[in-house]
């Protein structure tokens, strides 16, 4: 009997990798001063377009566009096209979380 709690306890102390990796890929994603910005711009407003984000972000627009299109394909964003513009908001709200901590405790100093 004490071997098997001992066993339990074993396997309850095991470290799951699995969410090391999707913390580094979280993290990965967003360890850019333009991507986090979009997080940003794109978490108070809920949705922009790829003009207004540039505009905001002060930014250009082959900059922006490269880094977009890469947050679109890892999942970070969505986009809708409404005539000639195309506007980007946030599929995972992780990334949010993620970034209100960074910015909590960077306020802590």
């Amino acid at each position: 009997m004490k071997i098997e709690k001992e066993r339990v306890i074993l396997e309850q102390q095991k470290i799951d990798r699995s969410q090391f990796e999707e913390a580094a890929y979280i993290l990965r994603a967003l360890a850019n001063e333009t991507r986090l910005c979009v997080i940003m711009q794109l978490t108070q407003a809920g949705e922009k377009s790829v003009t207004e984000l540039m505009k905001q972000m002060d930014c250009e627009q082959s900059l922006l566009s490269h880094h977009l299109t890469d947050m679109r394909a890892k999942g970070i964003l969505r986009c809708r096209r409404s005539g000639k513009n195309i506007f980007y908001s946030l599929s995972d709200h992780r990334f949010t979380n993620v970034l209100k901590c960074i910015m909590e405790c960077g306020n802590e100093r």
